[in-house]
């Protein structure tokens, strides 16, 4: 399993379309009106890792499973949806359920698309947006402070450990201070991850340009880039997305990407930022049976990762016979390797390197 990654957006930003191209389906109804999405459309594609394919041939796999990425199309929202307008916090809570956040912008102009606020801007699109993430945000502090409030009397250490860091959050959101996660302690950072804060998933903001901007951006694009350079910004054309998402063979949508001067499709650009923004590695298991690609996060030891394939594999974790991808591409898989002293006994310290191949040893 992959990641998921909601993508939102003010209405008639082009949110649906592009959910149509990514994931080739129909399932999200693109119209010129707002709301055209009702629930939230998840669609699953396979993610674009060309080292899957490559093991599975020197394997001689029977069976090749990739990594997938599950894009949540959430209905647009409006100004005022923290408080219950448009479709309102129902749509709120499902961006609570995804990993990572693509904010679709509108940066392009077309008078027959009618844009929420009849005028192409940006920055004040995004701060609708994030406004609304974050009165979200401070509503759902604010019950759980509440709730504390009527516990701290217990004189529970850990009630008041959250009681204060839930005000200490609440009093820098109010202030739109930016909460720096890496400046708190490891008990302070699973208290945060539990609150669940819309505002600290990660986020890429994705400029949605006409065709001819595609390539070097356009006065708008700018303004998000110059703006949000901290973020990942990703210029794409939902336009261009769809010609793609429609053509059967992969030599003819690399003819288009050309002709339009681009290297990449948007589903690539959108997986590779959000890979980079959630700090995951990819690890692979190969052998004649299956090849099979695995997600983990950066920083994660060997029992982790064999803990993903199974619970009992972390459980019993012994060590795990490691070989780099490119040493069992030249080497010809497991065998050349283990010839050549390219497989390496790790223990339970390990940290897992994008692109290990992995057979674990395990004891229940």
């Amino acid at each position: 399993m992959g990641f998921s990654c909601g993508i939102i957006g003010l209405p008639n930003v082009g949110k649906s379309t592009l959910f149509n191209a990514l994931t080739q389906t129909n399932n999200a109804e693109a119209a010129n009106y707002p709301f055209a999405t009702i629930e939230p459309n998840i669609g699953r594609v396979a993610v674009p890792d060309q080292r899957v394919q490559k093991l599975s041939d020197t394997s001689k796999s029977e069976k090749m499973i990739p990594n997938f990425l599950d894009f949540v199309d959430i209905a647009g929202l409006v100004e005022g949806a923290s408080k219950g307008e448009g479709l309102g916090n129902k749509f709120l809570s499902h961006i609570r359920n995804v990993d990572a956040i693509a904010h679709v912008v509108r940066c392009f102009e077309d008078k027959n698309i009618s844009h929420i606020n009849n005028v192409v801007d940006p920055i004040g699109d995004i701060e609708i947006i994030n406004t609304e993430l974050r009165l979200s945000d401070l509503e759902s502090l604010e019950r759980t402070k509440e709730n504390l409030s009527k516990k701290i009397k217990s004189e529970e250490k850990e009630i008041k450990v959250k009681f204060n860091l839930v005000s200490e959050i609440i009093n820098k959101i109010e202030n739109d201070e930016e909460i720096e996660i890496e400046k708190y302690n490891n008990n302070e950072k699973l208290i945060l991850k539990e609150l669940n804060l819309i505002i600290l998933k990660p986020i890429i903001y994705i400029c949605n340009v006409d065709e001819g901007a595609v390539t070097k951006g356009n006065v708008f694009s700018d303004k998000v880039t110059k703006k949000f350079s901290n973020y990942e910004v990703v210029n794409i054309s939902a336009s261009i997305e769809s010609q793609i998402a429609n053509i059967g063979t992969e030599d003819e949508k690399e003819l288009i990407l050309k002709e339009y001067g681009l290297n990449d499709s948007a589903l690539n650009k959108v997986i590779f930022s959000g890979y980079k923004k959630l700090n995951l590695v990819t690890f692979f298991t190969s052998g004649p049976k299956e090849t099979r690609a695995w997600t983990l996060k950066k920083g994660l030891t060997a029992p982790a990762a064999a803990g993903k394939i199974h619970t009992d594999f972390e459980k019993g974790f012994i060590r795990a016979e490691t070989i780099s991808y490119n040493d069992f591409i030249n080497y010809d898989g497991e065998i050349g390797c283990k010839e050549k002293g390219k497989m390496r006994l790790e223990g339970k310290e390990y940290i897992v390197q994008d692109g290990d191949v992995f057979h674990f040893l395990f004891n229940v």
